[in-house]
């Protein structure tokens, strides 16, 4: 079983489950869910929540995705994230971690 990871608010993650599904707004944009290994997640939030609060840590079994998972290179760091081409389908997040 492989992990990866996405950072997301608690609301939106409280929508999803009510959904079914996890729809980041990068899914619209860019044409995928960013996701991150174990070893990315700190450079993540670091980057892009810094100061932010009432954020979850949802842990993804990439066995159990139903859509396509791609590692890509992101060049303004040079290292190969995940990237979920559909969504996040909630029985795929087997844990969901509070950040404090």
């Amino acid at each position: 079983m492989e992990l990866i990871y996405h950072v997301t608010s608690k609301q939106e993650w409280k929508i999803a489950k009510q959904n079914g599904f996890f729809e980041a707004p990068s899914l619209k944009i860019e044409g995928f869910i960013h996701c991150s290994q174990a070893q990315q997640v700190q450079g993540v939030l670091e980057r892009y929540y810094k100061g932010k609060t009432d954020l979850v840590k949802l842990v993804i079994d990439t066995t159990k995705l139903t859509h396509e998972l791609k590692y890509e290179l992101a060049p303004s760091v040079n290292e190969e994230f995940p990237h979920v081409f559909g969504v996040i389908n909630v029985d795929a997040v087997i844990d969901v971690v509070e950040i404090n």
